[in-house]
């Protein structure tokens, strides 16, 4: 198979040493001068640049302090957003309670939309019957998630535990902007990274042998 290398496949990092050398597969050193200008543009709307000095200085502020819960109060605090969404898997009903009361405690009106809302069989839109006895017959309703949240005109939308795909859903359709608190996991208590640190120490564990 004809391996397409980029960033996981550098081992030199330059992008962080300015002035190193760049693998001849470097992404940047293959994109054209004006995309980097075009993207750097980007950057100067008045939204893209808040978003990015608040979210550095966050970074900067509080790291390794403060928990991604902490930071997302911040982060809606200091871009002066009100009114937040919650898109919010029904597993993960107890745990967006929780975040509510907290975001309310720190003076933000709240909107919740559950996964399960609006909901109609998985079979209308195509599922197959045998793929519908370990979840059930109704299927989640992300795009009706972001309806309800775009019609209340939340400003900052946070998604807690939303499926693989149901999430990219919501991501598509929310006017707002979406930050991510929960990555569901079912197996893994909700921690997907933990999958991947097994498989460093596997791996790692192979090569030594």
């Amino acid at each position: 198979m004809d391996i397409k290398r980029s960033c996981t496949d550098c081992g030199k990092q330059a992008c962080e040493k300015p002035g190193a050398d760049h693998p001849d597969f470097c992404p940047i050193e293959n994109l054209p001068p004006e995309t980097l200008e075009k993207v750097r543009r980007l950057y100067e709307d008045e939204e893209n640049q808040r978003v990015s000095v608040i979210s550095a200085e966050i970074e900067d502020e509080f790291y390794l302090r403060y928990t991604r819960v902490e930071e997302v109060v911040e982060f809606a605090r200091r871009m002066g957003f009100h009114r937040i969404g919650i898109a919010t898997c029904v597993g993960l009903i107890e745990e967006s309670r929780i975040l509510a009361r907290i975001l309310r405690a720190n003076g933000f009106e709240v909107y919740a939309a559950a996964c399960k809302m609006g909901s109609f069989p998985k079979t209308g839109v195509g599922v197959p019957e045998d793929h519908i006895t370990n979840t059930g017959p109704f299927m989640c309703n992300p795009i009706l998630q972001a309806e309800f949240l775009n019609r209340q005109e939340t400003e900052f939308n946070i998604v807690m535990g939303l499926c693989v795909g149901h999430d990219s859903l919501f991501y598509k359709y929310s006017e707002a902007l979406v930050t991510t608190l929960v990555a569901k996991d079912r197996v893994l208590a909700h921690n997907p990274a933990g999958a991947l640190y097994q498989a460093k120490a596997y791996y790692k564990r192979l090569l030594s042998e």
